[in-house]
């Protein structure tokens, strides 16, 4: 039962990936500022844990590309290995990562999925997928500078938004959170 349950909130996490891009694709280059569809990959990974933060790091992008164009198919490989590190690596963390202060793990995990997964972003762009094109000012402006409000928002509302789902019991608890 509780694979169940995590396959239908990666089946839920994957559709809010898939539909909250599309209000912010409604302000021009909104999706590279704000970055709306890490935020379902990296609650899922917190969540639901590996598997299922993985594969909702693969399917969210390569679905929302297949119905929406966005990300557009140029942009599909370095985003399905940007968000893929996010599921994967912020599943590992909390899995692996030893510190009873939840707050501060949920932050450990938030922080090196980022900084994971803007490093696989820019890696594998320079040396696959736009290699000779892509540099390290391309990769500062794009994955840093530009996507400071986006990295903000992921900040603030992800470890929000963990905290709202676990204390309201909708998956197996990961973290425990003192009820006040």
């Amino acid at each position: 039962m509780r694979n169940i349950k995590k396959m239908t909130a990666t089946a839920l996490f994957v559709s809010f990936g898939i539909v909250l891009p599309l209000a912010f694709h409604s302000i021009p280059n909104a999706g590279v500022v704000f970055l709306p569809m890490h935020i379902p990959v990296l609650i899922c990974g917190i969540l639901c844990g590996f598997p299922y933060g993985l594969v909702c790091g693969l399917v969210t992008p390569l679905l929302s590309a297949l119905l929406t164009g966005m990300p557009p198919m140029i942009m599909l490989p370095s985003m399905l290995s940007e968000l893929a590190t996010y599921g994967l690596i912020t599943s590992l963390l909390m899995r692996y990562v030893r510190i009873n202060n939840p707050y501060i793990k949920l932050y450990c995990a938030l922080t090196g999925a980022m900084l994971s997964g803007r490093l696989v972003y820019g890696i594998l762009n320079a040396a696959i997928f736009r290699a000779g094109s892509y540099s390290l000012e391309m990769w500062m402006s794009a994955a840093l500078f530009t996507a400071i409000p986006g990295i903000a928002m992921q900040i603030v509302f992800v470890p929000a938004a963990v905290i709202a789902l676990q204390k309201a019991n909708l998956l197996e608890p990961r973290l425990q959170f003192e009820s006040k």
